[in-house]
């Protein structure tokens, strides 16, 4: 039976937990807030972007079983906005009764990188080779016996996130930098274009894509600079992507959203980098340019509610708003009434006191019907506004 059927989520004594309290738990609030879900959060800092918004605010570490568990145990439906939470206890919090989306299981997989390939590898999910290795010194043996060659990708297997963790590795002297932890590493893929593709599932097995969009990347800080959405490929390619996003999210067998970043390779390969089965900064501009938001999406997902219409409305093109360079301390937006006068633009303050530089801070949507004006604008939106310190 739907769930929905005989639980009443609104304005009742049903309480969603959501592990996280950072801008994506802030923007799924906005969700909970509108249909009057009772939410508490969890979050290791006091100043967490949630706090203002949810019903009850709980400081804690995220990665401590006691902490988890017991919060656990007070909700009825837990979700998060972060991978890095302890399993352990959202394992035993499922045997308790306690609804977890997305579900241990799912999260055991995608949180640890190597776990993650060969999770691919086992269901014939298209990704770029790849060698594990437990310690660095792996490596350089590796190298030493011509069974890995440079360029190739480093990435660490846990707790990596915005660029951190990831790093290219040219040659020998690169290695110096790279922390002794267990690791990946990938063959170095020569691509057209990064992806990605956001699907919803809900306990049903109902599950809906978005429009395929496309990712501009920061050389330096390794993160996503613009959102463009519409991708600009060609239809045969977005049909292809959105086939290997659907296979992935079939394949866990998730229950909420799974954002599937994927390369488009020079021969128009479609190979999937890396899921998250959360809200993603790859589905922000959904807020202002579909019918149904990421995080509305998100919210009916796990409450096995029917899912919402992913077309968009709208061309939109999304910026992040990171913290410059040389600048650390308390945060202001230099400029911001200069982007407010620029049609169809909208920024989103995440609510981060303290900038630093790369530091993601809010972003900014720019809605247009022709993707080439809106893509022009974003560039201006983004020469402009600056995230600089007091």
């Amino acid at each position: 039976m739907n769930q929905s059927s005989n639980q009443n989520y609104f304005s009742s004594a049903f309480k969603l937990g959501i592990l996280g309290g950072g801008q994506l738990g802030k923007m799924l609030l906005n969700e909970t807030r509108k249909y009057d879900v009772y939410t508490c959060v969890l979050d290791p800092s006091n100043e967490a972007p949630s706090r203002i918004a949810c019903n009850e605010f709980h400081v804690g570490d995220l990665m401590d079983y006691r902490t988890v568990y017991d919060f656990g145990s007070k909700v009825d439906i837990l979700t998060i906005e972060i991978e890095n939470v302890n399993i352990n206890a959202l394992e035993d919090l499922e045997k308790n009764g306690i609804q977890v989306f997305p579900s241990a299981r799912t999260l055991r997989i995608i949180q640890n990188k190597a776990t993650q390939k060969l999770f691919y590898l086992d269901h014939n999910i298209p990704t770029a080779s790849f060698s594990r290795f437990a310690y660095k010194d792996e490596i350089t043996t590796a190298i030493e016996h011509d069974t890995l060659s440079f360029p190739f990708v480093w990435k660490s297997a846990q707790f990596g996130y915005d660029g951190n963790g990831v790093k290219i590795v040219r040659q020998f002297t690169d290695l110096h930098s790279l922390p002794n932890v267990e690791c990946i590493t990938e063959e170095l893929i020569p691509f057209k274009n990064e992806l990605s593709v956001i699907v919803t599932r809900n306990k049903q097995g109902e599950s809906k894509a978005y429009p395929i969009v496309e990712m501009e990347f920061h050389p330096e800080a390794n993160q996503v600079e613009y959102v463009i959405c519409p991708a600009r490929i060609p239809k045969e390619i977005a049909d292809k992507a959105e086939s290997v996003a659907l296979k992935t999210s079939e394949a866990y067998n998730h229950v909420g959203l799974l954002a599937v970043e994927m390369f488009q390779t020079e021969n128009n390969d479609i190979l999937v980098n890396e899921v998250a089965p959360r809200p993603h900064n790859s589905g922000h501009h959904t807020i202002e340019t579909s019918y149904t938001s990421q995080f509305e999406q998100h919210l009916r997902a796990i409450l096995d509610l029917p899912l919402g219409n992913t077309d968009s409305k709208i061309a939109g093109v999304m910026v992040n708003l990171v913290g410059a360079e040389n600048h650390i301390g308390d945060v202001r937006y230099k400029n911001i009434d200069e982007i407010l006068k620029m049609d169809g633009v909208t920024p989103h303050i995440y609510g981060k006191k303290q900038t630093r530089p790369f530091r993601k801070m809010g972003h900014v949507t720019i809605v247009n019907q022709q993707m080439d004006k809106a893509r022009r604008i974003a560039e201006k939106v983004k020469s402009t506004i600056k995230v600089i310190s007091e």
